[in-house]
């Protein structure tokens, strides 16, 4: 018998409106942006709409992703600010040797 292999979960940053960052787990981040984008979902975005899915991070299981999840929700917005920074990065750089 063959072992089904196991969801890859991950840990999201969403950026709303008037610039707060939310943080949730996922095993498809970008559905459930489009979830958070149409208005279901987190009552977070009620007050202000969802805008970009700014960071995402694998995790190897679903309890890893709950770990980090609380880990990047006791980080100041700072701190959360310079992940978005560092990812937004790591693309750049990976774009740009792709395109060579």
């Amino acid at each position: 018998m063959t072992a089904v292999p196991d969801k890859t979960w991950s840990v999201y940053l969403v950026r709303a409106q008037n610039g707060a960052l939310y943080c949730g787990i996922s095993d498809d981040p970008q559905r459930r942006f489009a979830k958070h984008q149409s208005g279901k979902g987190a009552r977070f975005f009620f007050s202000s709409p969802a805008q970009a899915l700014v960071y995402t991070e694998a995790c190897a299981d679903k309890g890893e992703a709950l770990r980090r999840e609380r880990a990047i929700k006791k980080l100041n917005k700072a701190a959360k600010e310079s992940l978005v920074k560092g990812h937004q990065a790591v693309i750049a750089l990976a774009d740009a040797v792709l395109s060579t």
